[in-house]
């Protein structure tokens, strides 16, 4: 993904700018000098002789700002146009960029246990912290693992499953497999897209391998036990507190998740039968539930809907006819009997203006509450819709290219911010709200960029991901009516329920997925799950966490992890967990300070510029404090906590449990199908 990879649904190379830190102190991270620590002091420019803290942080963020859009628009080449020269381009940024950030922190070194001010004590904790990819400072090491990362993006990117021969050959990439799954109900359709991109990954496995081997080098180089320390430093509280807090929270919403698994699983069984809706130990077919990584069962609204007759939200209908009025428009234009190239650009030319359409009901949102326009460079150079002519990563992402900016200076002229968004969107509701979710990591740039390049980023990752969401949250049926996607609905029970569990499939099937990623790769990086475990122990960790489980055994010789974008991508993941509490945090106090009375649910502050404001005010502080004080600004609280999950989805709840009594719910996590020993 980008420099500043956001999601999601976000980010390859991981450059992100962390949010927080577990401490300012850097007595933890001290050791003896290693071999490639010189080549790492000399990338840097030289430190001047008796250089203050605040000297050299000043002289860091100088130095950051001149070089970022280098490494940025290296990363946006290499997403946009897959290919060798692109690969090699952006390998060679992330080296030079890498070498350069460990020379900034073996040069921060000479001041540990110094007197300094918070803010500098602060952004020498974040400069360590600056990178989710930990490079040796072994030059030859750095180069390879640059290089490694960039070509498992490029597999992720350019993954094409193919079956038949000759004429009958078919070639499909993932938003055609997605498509698939998406609205096709057949058993055997789904099972061949399900296993067809699973299976392009077989051979990432040695270089994933390879690369942990060599970020756990650099993360030992700085300090830390393994690459999945580093991460868990990020969080203003000692590393081991973020899987504790994770599991507080996770216990929280369980109950929930167990009722909304069982009603599906009810679903699946009278759609499939016994044998097929359900996997042995009463888990979910991961074929079959709509999402390839099963993260989100919104696409199986057709079978989930409580209530058919209570009004639609079928969004994506909506939009696929505003498609093709976009698309009939086109053909008029053209006149006469068009051929077949003409119908063809007639469509393309109908894709681009739905897709722009759609982008611009997202910003509507943000500038009803008092937030700017898009800058017009937005428009002119995002990726909206998947080019013909080449592979790109259509992976959803958030770009800032340049750190806001720079000011007019002697010789120079001024340069504004560059914040674009990468999507291959396809008229449909999980693209339209991905979109209102990329759009809220490009204002909370924009609304940081004020600060010094290293306080920027969010209060910590879980932030970042979450701005979006908020406001998506604040989609409601009333809002969605007003702008045209579905009819008013009429104020029942009934219709409670069906936006209740609109809402769930998205946000609370996703919950245990947001844990169990970053669960997998903390055992990876510490050695607990050895490259012979990878798979058995993924599989393992999605029935314990999702209740969910192939329809077959999946051997060691898949590497089912690298086909979700984050794994090959190195993105931290328990960032989107968080996000999907902090997102209830954030929605419940700005429909209090929009002044609405009523049942949480209810509440959308769209227009509402006092909510506005104060979303603004959290947004403008990036990093430059503890998450636990921005989010105490905002909430009036300092701990991440579900209660306003639970709140949120009450009489969704209720409902399954009703719907539900009786049955047998839960799962028993080992029921799944295994592999011999051995294979």
């Amino acid at each position: 993904m980008t420099p500043r990879p956001r999601n999601p649904r976000t980010a390859l190379l991981a450059m992100t700018i962390a949010a927080a830190v577990a401490a300012l102190s850097f007595t933890a991270c001290k050791r003896s000098p290693s071999p490639g620590d010189e080549a790492a002091v000399s990338s840097a420019s030289h430190a001047p002789d008796n250089e203050t803290a605040d000297q050299f942080i000043a002289r860091v963020n100088r130095e950051m700002r001149e070089t970022y859009t280098e490494l940025s628009s290296a990363q946006w080449l290499s997403s946009t146009y897959i290919n060798s020269d692109s690969e090699l381009v952006a390998a060679k940024a992330n080296e030079r960029w890498l070498t350069r950030l460990n020379g900034w922190i073996e040069q921060s070194r000479k001041f540990e246990g110094k007197q300094m001010s918070a803010d500098t004590a602060r952004a020498m904790g974040l400069l360590k912290l600056m990178t989710a990819m930990p490079a040796p400072h072994d030059p030859a090491k750095l180069a390879e693992l640059t290089k490694i990362a960039s070509k498992m993006e490029g597999m992720y990117g350019s993954g094409t499953y193919c079956k038949g021969e000759g004429a009958d050959k078919e070639c499909r990439q993932l938003g055609e497999l997605e498509d698939v799954l998406r609205g096709n109900r057949d058993y055997a359709a789904q099972l061949d897209a399900w296993r067809g991109w699973h299976a392009i990954f077989k051979p990432m496995r040695d270089d994933y391998s390879r690369f942990v081997q060599l970020v756990n080098e650099g993360a030992k180089d700085m300090g830390f036990a393994d690459a999945g320390e580093v991460w868990r430093s990020g969080y203003d509280m000692p590393p081991a507190q973020i899987a504790a807090e994770t599991d507080r929270m996770w216990s929280q919403v369980k109950p929930l998740y167990e009722q909304l698994h069982c009603y599906a699983r009810t679903r699946l069984v009278a759609k499939y039968g016994e044998d097929r809706g359900q996997v042995p130990g009463g888990m979910l077919p991961a074929p079959l539930m709509g999402n390839m990584w099963q993260q989100d069962w919104s696409n199986l609204w057709d079978m989930l809907q409580p209530y058919p007759d209570a009004g639609s939200l079928d969004i994506t209908t909506a939009l696929q006819a505003r498609h093709r009025e976009d698309y009939m428009r086109e053909l008029a234009r053209l006149g006469g009997s068009p051929d077949a190239g003409e119908m063809v650009e007639a469509e393309r030319s109908a894709q681009l203006e739905t897709a722009l359409d759609m982008t611009r009901r997202a910003e509507d949102f943000y500038a009803s509450l008092g937030m700017p326009r898009l800058p017009e460079s937005y428009w002119e150079k995002t990726q909206f819709i998947k080019p013909r002519d080449r592979d790109v990563v259509c992976h959803a992402s958030a770009w800032d290219m340049n750190l806001g900016g720079n000011a007019a200076s002697e010789g120079k002229e001024a340069v504004g911010p560059d914040v674009r968004t990468k999507m291959c969107i396809d008229a449909n509701e999980e693209d339209f709200t991905t979109i209102y979710h990329e759009l809220g990591h490009v204002y909370y740039y924009l609304a940081y960029n004020a600060q010094p390049p290293i306080f920027q980023g969010g209060a910590h990752d879980g932030f970042h991901e979450a701005i979006g969401d908020t406001i998506v949250l604040a989609m409601t049926p009333q809002y969605l009516a007003s702008i045209g996607l579905v009819d008013a609905q009429a104020q029942s029970r009934e219709a409670l329920i069906n936006a209740q569990m609109r809402m769930a499939l998205s946000k609370v099937a996703f919950l245990p997925f947001g844990l169990m990623i970053d669960r997998w790769r903390w055992g990876v990086f510490d050695g607990s799950i050895p490259p012979e475990q990878y798979n058995e122990a993924w599989w393992d960790l999605k029935a314990k966490y999702q209740g969910v489980a192939p329809i077959e055994a999946r051997g060691e010789e898949f590497f089912d992890p690298g086909a979700k974008y984050h794994v090959p991508g190195n993105t931290p993941y328990t960032r989107y967990f968080l996000a999907n509490v902090l997102q209830f945090q954030f929605y419940k106090a700005l429909c209090d300070a929009a002044g609405f009375k009523g049942p949480l649910y209810e509440c959308s502050f769209y227009g509402n510029k006092a909510a506005g404001e104060k979303f603004v005010a959290m947004l403008e502080q990036g990093a430059s404090q503890p998450w636990q004080q921005t989010l105490k600004e905002l909430t009036g609280g300092e701990q991440m906590d579900a209660a306003a999950v639970l709140e949120y989805f009450a009489p969704l709840q209720e409902w399954l449990q009703q719907q539900n009594a009786g049955r047998s719910c839960g799962w028993t996590a080992g029921g799944q199908p295994k592999s011999p020993a051995g294979n």
